[in-house]
């Protein structure tokens, strides 16, 4: 049986109450969920939280899963919205944060390439983390964030376009 099969048959089950489906559900997205939180709030604590809410959504809500192979952007897309909130509220508690934790286990390698991703609006974030981190397709992503493959993959190129710049004008080579 191919993982697409078993992931329908455990959504089924998990639909139907089954609690060891729904965790061999998550074990199959769970990293990709952490490093997209991750990337995208760049704060592990904040990150983990995200996580668990949307890992106790879709629990409440996996009867809503019509197509068991939809469940990775289905997840995905509960991860969006937990992320999307977490930093509405980044940006009312700006002022009030001196500093943020940067994640203990998750080290870029450079400051200025932090620091580029850093200034990324939030949603180019999510785009570039779900795409290079996650390996998730435009389809995919345009799923998540509410937007066309095309334009997922224009605004993929662009970005890309613009770290490129900003880092080859500190005198980096990221090609």
């Amino acid at each position: 049986m191919n993982a697409s099969a078993d992931m329908s048959r455990d959504a089924e089950l998990a639909r139907n109450g089954d609690t060891e489906a729904f965790a061999r559900l998550y074990a199959l997205v769970y990293e990709d969920m952490y490093h997209i939180a991750l990337y995208s709030l760049k704060n592990s604590h904040d990150a983990c939280d995200a996580v668990s809410e949307a890992v106790l959504d879709a629990f409440r809500q996996i009867a809503t899963l019509r197509d068991g192979k939809a469940f990775r952007g289905w997840i995905m897309k509960i991860l969006s919205a937990k992320i999307k909130r977490a930093q509405k509220e980044y940006f009312t508690t700006l002022d009030s944060i001196e500093e943020q934790d940067q994640a203990e286990d998750f080290s870029f390698e450079n400051t200025e390439l932090r620091d580029a991703l850093s200034r990324l609006e939030p949603v180019s974030r999510l785009i570039l983390s779900m795409t290079i981190l996650g390996g998730y397709t435009s389809e995919e992503v345009s799923q998540v964030c509410g937007l066309k493959a095309s334009a997922v993959r224009s605004r993929l190129t662009r970005i890309k376009k613009q770290l490129r710049t900003e880092l080859s004008e500190r005198g980096k080579n990221y090609e």
